[in-house]
């Protein structure tokens, strides 16, 4: 027979390393119990801030220059379908299909790439959510991880219909202008509701650099990127593309 521990080697403690993993654990435990309950809760809840905002603040401070934010939640129903319609048509056409990574659009930008082209984006809504609500900007292999897991976690809890109000509502449109309510009234001179669809365009077509392309005195580029989203809102279906949403 096996002999038994004696009372001393039972009580004995554990090893460093036992006790680090064992604390690391539950720390990796901790933090996914927060992130999965955070996300959830912002199915209902809209977000406070954002982390490009913090980070925008944070570097503006850094520098010494001031910074306004003009951040406006609105709900779903006082954004005009023509504003989901124009960043779909500009940034994720396969938004309805997907389940959060566009494998299509992966490959095609691989492929190009291959071919001698630059290195396109590819990018959908969802992964952009999850990396201007909740990650830094950067690059690593870190960040995209956690952006991969975010995106997962949007799409496991959240409906398109609120990754599409979200994210309207957080995207950077302008220097210190997230969302189309704010850059709406800022560019514009009127609410979300209203946006026509050349309007709507307008400001999906900023998005590749929102920093220095502006959607009320839009350069050759804007005015050309403008045209073609227009001509793919048309393409997907128009308005009433967004009623399945």
């Amino acid at each position: 027979m096996a002999k038994r521990p004696s009372g001393r080697d039972a009580a004995r403690p554990r090893s460093p390393v036992r006790r680090f993993v064992t604390r690391a654990s539950q720390l990796v435990a901790l933090l996914l119990a927060v992130t999965v309950l955070a996300t959830a809760a912002m199915r209902f809840v809209p977000p406070l801030t954002t982390a490009v905002i913090v980070e925008r603040r944070v570097s503006a401070l850094s520098q010494g220059r001031a910074y306004h934010v003009d951040y406006r939640w609105t709900p779903w129903s006082r954004i005009s379908p023509l504003a989901a319609l124009a960043v779909i048509a500009s940034e994720d056409q396969n938004f309805a299909t997907h389940r959060g990574f566009d494998v299509e659009s992966i490959q095609q930008a691989i492929d190009a790439h291959e071919h001698g082209q630059r290195l396109r984006g590819a990018s959908t809504i969802s992964q952009q959510v999850a990396k201007n609500l909740f990650l830094w900007s950067g690059r690593t292999y870190v960040r995209k991880g956690l952006e991969a897991y975010f995106t997962a976690l949007i799409e496991l809890t959240w409906s398109k219909r609120r990754i599409l109000e979200v994210y309207l509502n957080i995207v950077e449109l302008g220097d210190g202008v997230f969302g189309v309510e704010a850059a709406s009234e800022r560019y514009f001179h009127k609410p979300a509701s209203r946006l026509s669809t050349d309007e709507a365009a307008l400001l999906a077509a900023v998005l590749p650099n929102p920093i220095r392309l502006r959607a009320n005195q839009p350069s050759a580029y804007v005015e050309e990127r403008r045209g073609w989203i227009v001509q793919q809102m048309e393409q997907i279906g128009g308005s009433g593309y967004i009623k399945r949403f």
